[in-house]
């Protein structure tokens, strides 16, 4: 028998506490006609949200935490294109790429097919046609077919193409991995050119909607608009930027924006990307990068994250009746109860969990009203603890726990051990 997978585990503990945050509402939520002075408040139906959450939890998984990108529809992996041994993935994809002159700057680009380039708009600026060199020396102009500043991309076509151009093929986001080994090539301080260095994927970044991939790879002026290649021979990105005098802090555009671009997907719809300071700036400059969030989470926290937001909303589904319960006590103690009740609490009807709170007397005629009170608060705390529990069981950190249940005052020691 096949394992359950940890999305479909995941989508399982959603329901769960969808299905505890609605048990509430199944649940005795009326106060009996024979108490003295019945409250007007009524519960509350579940909120549109929570309606959301539980139609969402039904129909849908949780999406998963990597994006489902398209295959490549240009030039796909081949077993030669990803040798075994580093040196020979360099050999196969050094010729596809190019150094990128202009009037006023150099840089790097990478075929992609046998006549389309890419690079970065602030490699070519403004220009509208460009001079690239390949490895062999050869040079040939190019025109700037489109750019998208927004992820710092310029698609590139080159006329006359070479029926037997090398070009690299592109890799797909969801299998970038932390840690994993990666290879820059470009034309480092303008001159250099083909020049490999080598390092690690550090981190996935998201800066105003464009995903970065960050790497310890030595990048240099001139370098940017080259490829960062993985141990297979694909691209993962293209290089853009590298903190000015912090080695081992540099970045690359992540393949799914490269995919997008050119694929025409973007030239509408992109969204602020990357701030201009850091777009146009040469790939020894660094301003701007404070817009970064942190890194990208692991499938595992967007699964937790998922569940956190789920608990979130159930908690406070409780708390809308916790919060009626708490107008038909204070009518209950005003009208049915003599006597003084002792200690405080952060709902006053918690003090029927304390033997020692309530010293005084109910009157007998509210009886049937009291076991009513009762009934609904037990129904409450018996919603928590299940939620609660529900919550554990998918790895919800319990200060995260906590700190909810003190939002929606629910967090009571008497509940739950």
């Amino acid at each position: 028998m096949s394992q359950p997978t940890n999305d479909s585990v995941s989508a399982k503990v959603i329901g769960l506490l969808v299905l505890a945050m609605v048990s509430i509402g199944a649940g005795v939520f009326w106060m009996n006609g024979r108490r003295p002075q019945p409250p007007t408040n009524v519960a509350t139906p579940l909120s549109q949200p929570a309606r959301d959450l539980a139609a969402r939890s039904e129909a849908e998984p949780i999406p998963n935490a990597e994006p489902d990108i398209p295959q490549p529809v240009l030039a796909e992996p081949t077993p030669d294109a990803a040798p075994a041994s580093l040196e020979d993935v360099i050999s196969v994809v050094m010729p596809a790429v190019v150094t990128i002159q202009t009037g006023s700057s150099k840089g790097s680009g990478f075929f992609v097919t046998n006549d389309t380039v890419l690079t970065n708009v602030h490699v070519v600026g403004t220009s509208s046609t460009v001079t690239i060199t390949r490895a062999n020396g050869t040079t040939t102009m190019a025109r700037v077919q489109s750019t998208e500043p927004a992820f710092d991309v310029a698609v590139l076509k080159v006329p006359g193409a070479v029926a037997n151009q090398t070009s690299i093929p592109l890799g797909n986001a969801s299998n970038i991995r932390l840690g994993e080994e990666v290879i820059a090539i470009g034309t480092p301080l303008g001159f250099l050119q083909n020049t490999v260095s080598r390092g690690i994927v550090s981190g996935m970044r998201e800066v105003r909607g464009a995903t970065l991939v960050q790497t310890d790879a030595a990048i240099n002026p001139g370098n940017s608009g080259g490829p960062l290649i993985d141990r297979r021979g694909t691209v993962i990105g293209i290089v853009t930027s590298a903190y000015l005098n912090n080695n081992g802090l540099a970045f690359a555009v992540s393949v799914e924006h490269l995919r997008a671009v050119l694929e025409g997907r973007l030239a509408s719809s992109a969204g602020a990307g990357l701030p201009p300071s850091q777009a146009n700036s040469s790939a020894s400059a660094g301003p701007g990068y404070d817009a970064l969030a942190p890194a990208i989470a692991a499938p595992e926290d967007k699964r937790r994250a998922d569940a956190t937001r789920a608990y979130e909303e159930a908690v406070g589904a409780v708390a809308q009746r916790a919060d009626t319960l708490d107008q038909q006590w204070k009518s209950f103690v005003a009208s049915c109860y003599q006597g003084r009740i002792a200690g405080g609490f952060v709902r006053d009807w918690f003090a029927l969990w304390d033997a020692r709170a309530m010293q005084g007397a109910v009157a007998t005629e509210c009886a049937p009203y009291f076991d009513d009170l009762k009934r609904h608060a037990t129904e409450i705390q018996q919603a928590v603890i299940a939620i609660d529990e529900t919550a554990r069981q998918a790895d919800i950190y319990p200060g995260t726990r906590r700190e909810l249940l003190r939002k929606y005052r629910l967090d009571y020691a008497g509940w739950i051990r």
